[in-house]
């Protein structure tokens, strides 16, 4: 990439229902103080006025940008699909995920480019605030460097670190260049997208600025449905990822693989989600695999499920 000429970022909105919220989200984005701004809203087949609204608010006081800004449509296949659309037509030096019910700081993006001149990363994460209902809290990120990308992972992977897709700007070589894996579920996709993008990355910044703001009090948001349901989407998503990279020379998440097998099969037991029978080589992958201490799964449990897994494979 050229640093000598300014810095342009496409960023990616996916809209599904979000009629209450999409006003302040656009003209968030679209009142940037930075021009270089390549706008992708991705309508999911949404069944409310969310579209509409951002037609006649782009008509009313944003018609001068009309040639940065698109509209794709889709047939209603979830968030990790609309993402992966939007891809697509991203032309931009760096991708930025946002939510369509959330909203950003007017100078996000000038601070990220700016960022970016600067040091040229890979990713570009930073802090965010949590908008409550009565309150707002700030949320700050821990330091991480290109040489701790595996405990980054790992710490996003054991919910120690920040999952999410909207406070992390990623160079779209990134996407471009590698082999990238788009969940098919909707929970815990931010997590399953932004681990290979850590693992893919040579270098990663840490903007110190609250640069985003993440609605916490939205009733259709992801996060209420039943844990039950997002677990299983969750350990869906996650052996996927492990079926993507295996036997891959190179695999970017190879550091929670292991951990990714003992938490199904924990899973699978406490909720009686059926993964050993979903996926016959379960078993056979628990007992393949070392303990370890440091580990989403306790040990003591990584030893139980090695005994049920022994039991199944020699029933079998």
């Amino acid at each position: 990439m050229s640093i000598g000429r300014p810095i342009t970022i496409s960023m990616i909105i996916p809209v599904y229902r979000v009629e209450e919220y999409i006003s302040r989200m656009a003209e968030s984005v679209f009142s940037q103080s930075y021009p270089h701004i390549q706008y992708i809203f991705v309508n999911d087949e949404t069944d409310d006025a969310s579209i509409d609204i951002l037609n006649s608010l782009i008509q009313s006081g944003y018609a001068h940008m009309k040639d940065r800004i698109m509209i794709v449509n889709q047939p209603h296949a979830g968030l990790p699909a609309a993402r992966r659309e939007g891809m697509k037509y991203a032309t931009g030096d760096y991708v930025w995920h946002l939510d369509s019910d959330d909203w950003v700081e007017p100078d996000a993006a000038e601070k990220i480019a700016g960022c970016a001149q600067r040091t040229d990363a890979d990713i570009i994460y930073f802090d965010f605030y949590c908008e409550y209902a009565c309150k707002t809290v700030l949320a700050e990120e821990k330091d991480y460097d290109s040489t701790q990308k595996s405990l980054y992972q790992r710490n996003i992977y054991c919910h120690k670190a920040y999952a999410c897709v909207w406070n992390k700007c990623v160079k779209r070589s990134l996407y471009v260049d590698n082999t990238v894996y788009f969940p098919e579920y909707s929970h815990a996709e931010d997590a399953v997208l932004m681990l290979q993008m850590i693992g893919y990355a040579s270098s990663i910044v840490h903007l110190k600025e609250p640069l985003y703001h993440y609605r916490k009090d939205n009733p259709r948001a992801l996060t209420r449905q039943g844990h039950k349901y997002r677990v299983n989407e969750l350990i869906l998503n996650y052996m996927a990822l492990c079926e993507q990279y295996e036997g891959a020379v190179s695999d970017p998440v190879a550091c929670i693989i292991d951990d990714v097998y003992y938490r199904a099969g924990r899973s699978s037991l406490l909720y009686g989600l059926g993964l050993f029978d979903r996926y016959p080589c379960l078993a056979g992958k628990i007992l393949e695999k070392k303990l370890k201490g440091e580990s989403y799964v306790s040990v003591p449990t990584q030893i139980l499920l090695k005994i049920y897994a022994s039991l199944r494979c020699r029933r079998s």
